[in-house]
């Protein structure tokens, strides 16, 4: 049987808003010399923030301390130490603003809506693509689990050109798996879409394309047919997960219960923080990560942010934290710390951070979010993720992770603002990957190597600045 090659971008369409791509099978899959290189790997971008940062000295001690979740990603990381974020200060105010400003732009916030400047997946995304991304795609996804509220820099890691947010935030794992597959409609005024949408699985609105792709006359072979089924499968447990859809009962999921954790205004109740369990963060930003990952292994997504906890995130945890088996800490920040409202949650523990102390909470906290990063990152780096070259999406993007502060002590801008943890991806060969460097330069100059390191003309900040290019992080 000769088997009719496909568009590695082949869509599932409904008649109403749900749009579902294809896993990548070997009938997608095309010969280095009649492919296209945006057929055989596309341009991808993507920054991920997590909050309240690693304090400088921690990150010295490589994958032995807070890192060591990171370890078994380490040959495709490269991890940057000593990079200084101080032209991000504004007078006036700390790090948890506009050190989480600064991270992806290098630049101060302008005001509490706006970033100083566009954002480094911004700025590949319209250099790449310049007349807009391929039909049925989300232009910019912007995702996360946080709680502090009271700035856009704060939990927003993507912006404009114009310093605008480049997508709306979503932050309930319904709300992402709606954005990336869309709603369903089930007729042409439209009203009334919430509960129309709870009547249908946006699995059945595709069900005639399924049969086509599965039948007698599907394009596909056998092996693949099994593979389409297997990822509808997984597309139906995802959107069961974010909806509490019944088990295998097509067109009868129940009504999507609240959010297990609190959104909005609740979120972050005049700042004093929320008590939290460890289960229930984890459970929830677990889910979001997951539907992330799957937009990009869907080609849904190429460009972006995902927050895992916001600039000065302000939260009580409590729950036993576990890793590769074995008991590391007991979180319970209100009683450890014996005090209660903002003063009980674990951003205290970053002020007061002392580098002739153990830190053992501190050391504790920054470790169960190296956990979950790799977590996201883990599911870029598996069977399912592997492209037409042979590499992962993780290998071949440009995701870059960064925070807010290379320390919590607000009495020192510049100790407060230099060391702050980035690492970035290998970008498909473009930079160098399996170590961790002491970069010692500003932001501005690591991202502008970034961007020439991408194929990209504009540069960040002021045209007329002295620039530094950090070769030692390239290929």
């Amino acid at each position: 049987m000769t088997l009719k090659r496909l568009n590695r971008r082949t869509l599932l369409r409904s008649i109403g808003a749900a749009t579902i791509g294809l896993p990548l099978l070997e009938e997608m899959v095309v010969t280095q010399a009649s492919a296209s290189p945006a057929e055989q790997v596309p341009v991808r971008a993507f920054n991920v923030f997590f909050g309240l940062g690693i304090p400088a000295p921690l990150q010295s001690e490589r994958f032995d301390g807070v890192l060591e979740p990171l370890k078994p990603l380490r040959k495709k990381l490269l991890i940057m130490r000593n990079v200084d974020q101080i032209r991000c200060d504004e007078k006036g105010i700390n790090a948890h603003y506009d050190g989480a400003s600064g991270a992806f732009t290098a630049e101060p916030p302008d005001g509490e809506a706006k970033s100083g400047g566009p954002s480094i997946d911004q700025v590949i995304r319209k250099a790449h693509y310049p007349e807009g991304l391929p039909s049925g795609m989300v232009p910019t996804l912007v995702g996360g689990t946080f709680f502090r509220r009271s700035r856009v820099g704060r939990y927003v890691h993507s912006y404009n050109e114009d310093c605008t947010v480049a997508a709306t935030m979503q932050e309930k794992p319904r709300d992402l798996f709606e954005r990336v597959f869309g709603s369903i409609s089930l007729s042409e005024d439209g009203t009334d879409l919430r509960k129309r949408r709870l009547k249908r699985s946006v699995l059945d609105s595709v069900i005639a394309d399924y049969r086509f792709y599965t039948g007698s006359n599907s394009p596909l072979g056998a092996v693949s047919k099994a593979r389409v089924a297997d990822h509808l499968d997984r597309i139906r447990e995802f959107e069961q997960r974010a909806y509490a859809l019944k088990e295998n009962t097509p067109n009868a999921p129940t009504s999507p219960p609240p959010s297990h954790i609190l959104h909005g205004g609740q979120a972050d109740p005049g700042g004093m923080g929320i008590d939290i369990t460890l289960e229930e963060l984890t459970t929830e930003w677990r889910l979001m990560a997951d539907l992330y990952a799957l937009a990009i292994q869907l080609d849904r997504a190429r460009f972006g942010a995902l927050t895992f906890l916001a600039a000065g995130e302000r939260i009580r945890l409590s729950g036993d934290y576990e890793f590769n088996g074995k008991l590391l800490w007991q979180f319970d920040d209100a009683r450890q710390l014996k005090a209660s409202g903002d003063k009980g949650c674990s951003h205290e523990w970053w002020h007061k951070f002392d580098e002739k102390n153990k830190n053992e909470a501190l050391r504790a906290h920054a470790h169960m979010k190296m956990r979950e990063i790799a977590y996201f990152l883990s599911k870029l780096d598996n069977a399912e993720a592997v492209e037409a070259n042979g590499q992962t999406i993780l290998e071949n993007s440009l995701i870059t992770i960064s925070t807010e502060s290379g320390d919590g002590r607000h009495n020192d801008v510049k100790r407060e603002l230099s060391g702050v943890f980035h690492a970035i991806t290998g970008a498909n060969g473009r930079f160098k990957t399996g170590s961790i460097l002491d970069v010692k330069a500003e932001g501005m100059d690591v991202y502008n190597t970034m961007l020439a390191g991408m194929d990209v003309k504009d540069r960040l900040g002021p045209a007329r600045r002295d620039a530094t290019s950090i070769d030692v992080i390239r290929r």
